[in-house]
C-alpha cells in the first residue's frame, strides 16, 4: 500500500475516523495495531509472521535481560535477539548474494558449482523493522530504559504503519511513551500533518517520479553509451530523485503520525546545504545514521582507542550502512566511499573546521558546493546495476565524450530542478519548515499548497514504489 495511491487516502480516512471515535484509549491502540498489520499485509500477508517473530523474541529477551543480575546471561540474552533478528535478515536480504560470491570464489579454485537459485522473496521493510526491534533489546541491555510492561504498547511500536517499511528508524524512548498516553492530533497538528504529507507526496511524484527519474533511468540504462554531459545529467537526477523519493517517504511519515497525534523525529535537515560529510550525516536518513554511530560504531570503539582505530571503525561503520541499502558490492563501494571520505575529512580536521567557520557566506557556500557535487558523484555507485556501470559513468563525467542520450528538455529540467534544490535547502539549512511556512501570509500559504497539489494530481506519474522500499 503506497502512500501516493488511492487505496492508503482511503485506508487513512479509515484509520484517522476511528481514532477520532469517543472510544478508550486501548481501543484505539488495538485499532491502529490492527490497522499497522493490515497495511503490511496489503502487501504479501504471510511475511506478517516474521513481524511476529522479531516482536515476539525482542519482547521476552529484553524482560530476560531486565530480571537477568548475571551479566553471562545477559549477553547470551541478546545474543539471541541479535541471531534471530539477524538472522531473518542475513537469509531475506543477503543469502543469494553470498551464495553468488561463493560460486565465484570456487571458480577461481576450479571447482564448478552450480547451485538452484534460491529465489527468495525480500519482506517490505525488513532492514526498517529489525533494527527497530534490535535498538529495543539492546537498550535494555545497556541499562538505559526498561522494558515496556505493556505488550500492546511495545507490538505498536513495531508495526506503526505510518514508519513500518521505510522509517524513521524510531527509538523505544522516542515512540513508547507516547502511546502511555492518550493521543489525539489537535487542529494544529491535524493541520500540519496534512501539510507535511502533502509536501511528501509532491516530493515523490513530481520531483522524483515525474522530473528527475526519467533522465536518471535513461542514462542509468544505458551506461555503456553515455556520453560526459548524460552522465552528469544523469547522477545529478538520481541525486535529486533519491533525496525527494526518500525524503517524501519521511515527510508522509511524519505527516501520517502527526495527523494521529504521535510525533515521528526528523529523517533529512537539508544534507544538501551540508558543510562536508560529517555534516552531510547528520543531515541524511538521520534515524539510520544515528542508529549506526549509536549501536555500532560506539560499540566497536568509536573514537576512544586511538586515531586508527577511529578510522578503521569509520570505515567499518560505513562499509555495512552501504551493505545494510542492498546485497551488492556496488553498495558496499558507495559506503567505503563515504567511509573514506569522512576519515579523509577526520584527519584534516583542524583545515575544516577553520573553512567552515569561516564568517563569510561564500567559503561556506564553496564548501557546501562541493560536499555536494562528491556526495552526488558517489550517488553513481549507489544507482548503477553493476560496478562497471558505475565506474563508466563516473569516469564518463570527466573525459569529455559527447552526449548521446538526454536530450535538451531533459538538460534543462534536470539542471533547474537540481539548483532550485541546492539553493532552497541553503536557504533552509537552519530553518524549521514549520516555522517558516506559518510566517507566510494566509493567502501565500493556500496559494502555495493549491499550486502543490495542482501539479500533483496533473503529474502524469506511474505509481513507482519508493525506491527505500527494495531496502
Amino acid at each position: 500500500m503506497l502512500f501516493n495511491s488511492l487505496t492508503f487516502l482511503l485506508f487513512f480516512a479509515l484509520v484517522l475516523f476511528f481514532h477520532r471515535l469517543p472510544l478508550s484509549w486501548r481501543a484505539k491502540k488495538k485499532n491502529l495495531l490492527v490497522a499497522s498489520y493490515v497495511f503490511y499485509a496489503a502487501w504479501n500477508p504471510p511475511f506478517v509472521l516474521l513481524l511476529w517473530i522479531s516482536t515476539l523474541t525482542d519482547w521476552y529477551v529484553a524482560r530476560g535481560i531486565a530480571r537477568s543480575a548475571a551479566a553471562s546471561r545477559r549477553r547470551a540474552l541478546l545474543a539471541v535477539s541479535l541471531a534471530v533478528n539477524l538472522g531473518l535478515l542475513g537469509y531475506f536480504k543477503y543469502a543469494g548474494f553470498l551464495l553468488d560470491n561463493l560460486v565465484v570464489l570456487l571458480r577461481m579454485v576450479g571447482i564448478a558449482f552450480e547451485p538452484a537459485a534460491p529465489d527468495i522473496i525480500l519482506p517490505l521493510g525488513i532492514s526498517f523493522y529489525t533494527f527497530q526491534t534490535l535498538s529495543y533489546s539492546i537498550t535494555v541491555y545497556r541499562r538505559d530504559a526498561e522494558p515496556s510492561n505493556s505488550f500492546l504498547d511495545y507490538a505498536l511500536f513495531v508495526t506503526f504503519f505510518p514508519q513500518l517499511v521505510a522509517g524513521p528508524i524510531v527509538r523505544s524512548g522516542d515512540l513508547l511513551p507516547q502511546f502511555a498516553t492518550p493521543r489525539q492530533a489537535d487542529s494544529r497538528q491535524l493541520g500540519w500533518g496534512l501539510v507535511l504529507f502533502t509536501f511528501g507526496i509532491f516530493q515523490k511524484v513530481v520531483l522524483a517520479d515525474t522530473l528527475l527519474a526519467p533522465s536518471a533511468d535513461l542514462v542509468f540504462a544505458d551506461a555503456a553509451n553515455a556520453g560526459a554531459l548524460d552522465a552528469w545529467i544523469g547522477t545529478l537526477a538520481f541525486s535529486g530523485q533519491i533525496f525527494f523519493d526518500f525524503a517524501g517517504y519521511s515527510l508522509c511519515a511524519i505527516g501520517t503520525a502527526l495527523c494521529l497525534g504521535f510525533v515521528l523525529p526528523e529523517n533529512f535537515h537539508y544534507p544538501y546545504a551540508a558543510l562536508g560529510f560529517s555534516d552531510f550525516w547528520r543531515r541524511w536518513h538521520i534515524s539510520l545514521s544515528s542508529w549506526l554511530r549509536d549501536y555500532l560504531y560506539i560499540s566497536l570503539g568509536g573514537n576512544r582507542i586511538g586515531v586508527s582505530r577511529t578510522h578503521l571503525n569509520l570505515m567499518l561503520t560505513m562499509l555495512i550502512g552501504g551493505l545494510w541499502h542492498g546485497a551488492s558490492w556496488h553498495f558496499v563501494v558507495w559506503g567505503g566511499l563515504h567511509g573514506a571520505y569522512l576519515v579523509i575529512e577526520r584527519g584534516s580536521w583542524h583545515f575544516m573546521a577553520a573553512a567552515t567557520a569561516l564568517r563569510g557566506r561564500a567559503p561556506r557556500l564553496l564548501a557546501a558546493t562541493a560536499t555536494f557535487t562528491v556526495v552526488s558523484v558517489t550517488w553513481a555507485f549507489f544507482r548503477a546495476a553493476s560496478l562497471r556501470d558505475a565506474a563508466h559513468i563516473v569516469a564518463t563525467m570527466f573525459d569529455g565524450t559527447p552526449a548521446a542520450l538526454v536530450d535538451a528538455a531533459g538538460v534543462a529540467t534536470v539542471s533547474s530542478v537540481i539548483a532550485a534544490t541546492f539553493a532552497a535547502q541553503w536557504w533552509l539549512r537552519d530553518a524549521d519548515l514549520e516555522q517558516r511556512f506559518t510566517d507566510l501570509p494566509l493567502v501565500a500559504r493556500g496559494l502555495f499548497l493549491f499550486v502543490l497539489l495542482a501539479s500533483i494530481l496533473l503529474a502524469p506519474g506511474d505509481d513507482r514504489a519508493f525506491i527505500y522500499f527494495q531496502f
